[in-house]
């Protein structure tokens, strides 16, 4: 019989305090979709660094077509075949297309016959891409082109993939699904890493689950259900987050003709958006990334100021408050970049409860920081979401991503905000810390706050939300109820389609 394509026997990675890869075994055969699952925290990006060079195995042996392989660095990776697509794009908004693919190639040639390379590569995998286009100007989906397209140009012979229909639209999801299954037909294994159970389903071939660390099963995923999978992956029965049958009170946020200019070159401006958001209810908000997420969450916190009568809580104009005024008010938010933005990196986990708690938790006494309370308030936010961390005192960039979502959505809601808007509540997050998040934020409204949900996430959104509506292009559409609501639909609305013309779909 033919070698595997890729085969890791007993590979073990440990760290001070935790062993990220315990005696992990898995093969992977030429053309094969095989996933990769796992809570956060699981052990999977230490694996796949493990493989594209980024991290040396403290013991274990990987084998490429039976040889032994291990590389000291992702080029010694690439060049055995290995590309990688990384959850978190790694190109320059200021260069072009052709420019951004060239710094990622070893031995790139000219631009010109590079930027004939990519046309050709593009249009023969369904990805079509112009090599002269600005990367600042592209969608997520098109940005994430040039990434595969990148990897493509090298020949790979496994592509691994980290969660990459997070910032997708559900057409875009279709067309990357249509070009793995062209390179898996070809004989290109694909290593797969998504939280996204039912795009598991339908694209993978097989799955071996990790759980702390260790493999603890595979399985066909086409003839295992979602929910048995995100079960074998923590370990428990999966709890599904439930919803009070309460009808919506007064409204408590409401925006006026919203507008406002993007602090970024390559940024979204907000144009005339106007909506009102009810006690007791969740305003789901979809979009494709880049078209006013992350605009609409600074106007909404107060790091963007409005003009007059354009942002309101209950009877009072908040636009020219900043966000500690709005914080004191009862109007929350927590932003999509968990590190530098969510939280200080380099700062524990008290110093980040204490920098959004101050007011709220009363953790300041005539003018002097209250560092006990500060910690009982850390301590309280890591018990009720359940924060993986060896206690209040770790850095911030100590915790896995994951973790860290969990913590800093806890440190909001626990505030007991009258709004709360946050933007990606899930992103990265692992089934189980999905669900009681998204509990946390329902229960939240049960107690008649207003939520809005900023999310990519369509499946999170179409079960948590009242009603929906989608940016594009820094206009939000008429919000719609969710109930009844279909993918195409949803689609048409992120792409750009309001009003009556999705109604006749």
């Amino acid at each position: 019989m033919n070698p595997p394509l890729l085969a890791l026997s007993g590979l073990t990675k440990a760290y001070p305090g935790v062993v990220a890869n315990d005696d992990v075994s898995l093969t992977i055969a030429p053309g094969e979709v095989h996933a990769l699952l796992g809570e956060n925290g699981a052990g999977k990006s230490t694996l796949v660094k493990m493989i594209y060079g980024l991290v040396k195995p403290d013991s274990g042996v990987m084998r490429m077509h039976g040889t032994l392989f291990s590389p000291q660095e992702p080029r010694a990776a690439r060049a055995e075949g290995v590309g990688m697509v990384f959850q978190h794009f790694s190109l320059f908004d200021a260069l072009s297309v052709a420019e951004n693919i060239a710094l990622g190639m070893e031995n790139a040639p000219r631009l010109g016959v590079l930027s004939q390379k990519i046309t050709e590569v593009s249009e023969a995998y369904g990805l079509p891409l112009s090599p002269d286009r600005i990367v600042g100007d592209l969608s997520a989906g098109e940005r994430q082109r040039v990434e595969i397209i990148r990897c493509l140009l090298q020949d790979p012979k496994l592509l691994i993939m980290d969660e990459p229909t997070s910032v997708l639209t559900p057409q875009e999801v279709e067309i990357l699904f249509k070009t793995l299954r062209k390179l898996s037909a070809e004989g290109t294994a694909i290593l797969y890493i998504s939280h996204k159970l039912e795009e598991i389903r339908a694209l993978c071939d097989s799955a071996t689950i990790l759980r702390l660390g260790k493999v603890v099963g595979h399985c066909t995923p086409s003839e295992t259900s979602a929910r048995d999978m995100a079960e074998m992956m923590v370990g428990s029965t999966l709890k599904t987050p439930l919803r009070a049958d309460k009808t919506p009170g007064g409204v408590l946020l409401e925006l006026r003709g919203l507008k406002a200019k993007s602090p970024s070159a390559f940024g979204m401006p907000l144009r005339d958006i106007s909506v009102q958001v009810r006690a007791g209810e969740v305003l789901g908000i979809g979009g494709v990334a880049g078209n006013g997420q992350d605009e609409l969450l600074a106007a909404l916190s107060g790091e963007t100021l409005s003009a007059k009568d354009m942002v309101w809580f209950k009877d009072q104009d908040i636009g020219p408050l900043g966000p500690t005024a709005r914080r004191a008010l009862g109007v929350l938010t927590a932003p999509e970049e968990r590190l530098g933005h969510a939280a200080a990196p380099d700062m524990s986990l008290t110093e980040n409860a204490m920098l959004t708690g101050a007011v709220r938790e009363n953790l300041v006494r005539g003018g002097m920081l209250n560092w006990p309370a500060a910690r009982r308030f850390a301590e309280k936010i890591i018990q009720a979401f359940d924060v993986r961390t060896p206690g209040p005192g770790n850095a911030a960039r100590s915790l896995s991503g994951g973790n860290l979502q969990k913590f800093v959505i806890g440190r909001e809601v626990l505030q007991r905000p009258e709004v709360l808007v946050v933007n990606q509540p899930t992103w990265g997050v692992d089934a189980s810390a999905a669900a009681a998040i998204r509990q946390a934020l329902l229960d939240l409204a049960d107690n008649g706050a207003a939520v809005i949900v900023i999310s990519q996430d369509l499946d999170e959104l179409m079960e948590i939300s009242d009603r929906f509506a989608a940016l594009n292009e820094g206009r939000l559409s008429e919000p719609r109820p969710a109930q009844g609501l279909t993918v195409d639909e949803i689609g048409l609305m992120m792409g750009g389609a309001h009003g009556m013309e999705v109604a006749h779909v």
